[in-house]
């Protein structure tokens, strides 16, 4: 994200932790990693994740109303004052022990080690599945209205989805467009009383219940999504120049289970009450953390407070990796 002036610090070979993911959880534990005096490093393929796309945040506390990129940005610049190195553009594609030492290899051939690893990489948009999606992605099929709103610009558009991510989509959607649809599989929505009732009370948002979209129609870009009733069964088309899908994310499994990290039924990482996993050395937290331990309410406020436990437990983890090297040497 180049509007955040990140000061790139010397990248060394080896470090006390290595922080994957830059999101609120992955930030926050970088935060207070160096603040615990742990020489540590970010490596991530974004800055902000989820948080970065968010068209308005207004349940951190003591910031009201703020564009998730402005959170991104305080965060970023909190995290900047302490001199931590970040590693931004790189997706870490592999995480192996070698020796008493964690190592993390990048998409570009990058390869960093530490005693220890906090996974901090949130999840993935999951996909709606139908004919046309694939074939519309970058033409009227998007997964991110702050990214792509702007190129509906009093056009009409559908927002997919129950949650908060839809909501707020749908919201942000309809200062740009003309009309928005916003389309939900259920009666009931996940997202928050504010939310529903600030979307009810927008005249150019329609919302429709008990409904899905079968397919995603058009010629060289969206134009049209046939939808149908899970009730009635009765199927109608929609004329729409943009579909917007939010039905929530899943973790990455087969980068988890290729690392050896215990998964819980769901795929999340299982971890401890204090943001450790079955290996040693390697903490999760934030989106992708799970298990019987965690109670899901995926939230900013949620996501910092697990990297900020993570950071503890880490502190507390390498002075014991290292009381043991010194007395080794005795």
């Amino acid at each position: 994200m180049s509007r955040f002036r990140l000061r790139f610090e010397k990248i060394k070979d080896k470090y006390d932790c290595i922080v994957v993911g830059a999101g609120p959880a992955g930030l926050t534990a970088a935060l207070y990693l160096a603040r615990f005096n742990i020489d540590t490093v970010i490596v991530s393929k974004d800055i902000g994740g989820k948080m970065a796309v968010a068209p308005l945040v207004d349940d951190y506390p003591g910031i009201s109303e703020v564009p998730g990129v402005k959170l991104v940005e305080l965060f970023t610049n909190h995290v900047k004052k302490y001199g931590v190195p970040m590693i931004i553009g790189e997706a870490v594609v592999d995480v192996v022990k070698e020796g008493d030492m964690w190592c993390i290899e990048t998409e570009g051939g990058r390869k960093l080690c530490a005693y220890a690893v906090i996974l901090a990489i949130g999840v993935e948009k999951r996909k709606l599945g139908v004919p046309g999606e694939d074939k519309f992605i970058g033409r009227g099929v998007s997964y991110c209205a702050v990214c792509d709103g702007m190129f509906f610009k009093d056009k009409v558009v559908a927002v997919v989805g129950g949650g908060d991510s839809a909501f707020s989509s749908a919201l942000y959607l309809s200062t740009i467009a003309r009309k928005v649809y916003l389309i939900h599989r259920r009666e009931i929505f996940k997202a928050m009383p504010y939310y529903i009732e600030k979307a009810k009370k927008n005249p150019k948002i329609e919302i429709i219940t008990n409904t899905v979209i079968t397919e995603i129609l058009g010629d060289k870009k969206v134009s049209k999504i046939k939808v149908k009733n899970t009730i009635t069964k009765e199927e109608k088309i929609l004329d729409v120049d943009g579909v917007f899908i939010e039905i929530g994310s899943e973790p990455p499994k087969q980068f988890l289970k290729s690392i050896g990290l215990e998964l819980d039924e769901n795929g999340y990482i299982a971890v401890n009450p204090d943001m450790s996993t079955n290996l040693p050395g390697i903490f999760a937290c934030g989106d992708i953390a799970g298990g019987r331990y965690k109670y899901r309410f995926e939230q900013i406020i949620t996501a910092a407070a697990e990297g900020a436990i993570a950071a503890k437990s880490v502190y507390e983890y390498i002075i014991k990796v290292k009381q043991s090297e010194n007395n080794s040497l005795k």
